[in-house]
């Protein structure tokens, strides 16, 4: 599940609110150990995916760094190129 999380600072462009959303989501998935949580636990479920979203919001605005910003193609470019390494068939 994790590995939906992708690094989402020091992009250009910014990441968006509904990656920031994805990426609490999938950390709040994780954690609980469900993908779809039981009527009785939806509200906490939801609660924390809001809370985490806007934690990481803050965290985003509050970072700062002198490297240049990635660009998104190429860095998913790289990745894809790692994927074909690591998952080539002999």
């Amino acid at each position: 599940m994790c590995r939906n999380i992708h690094t989402l600072h020091n992009f250009e462009p910014p990441a968006t609110p509904d990656e920031v959303h994805a990426a609490a989501l999938q950390y709040v998935r994780k954690i609980s150990g469900t993908n779809k949580p039981s009527q009785t636990n939806q509200a906490a479920f939801d609660l924390a995916v809001e809370e985490i979203t806007a934690a990481t919001t803050r965290l985003l605005e509050g970072l700062t760094t002198n490297a240049p910003p990635k660009d998104r193609e190429v860095e998913a470019a790289k990745a894809r190129a790692r994927a074909e390494v690591r998952f080539a068939r002999s």
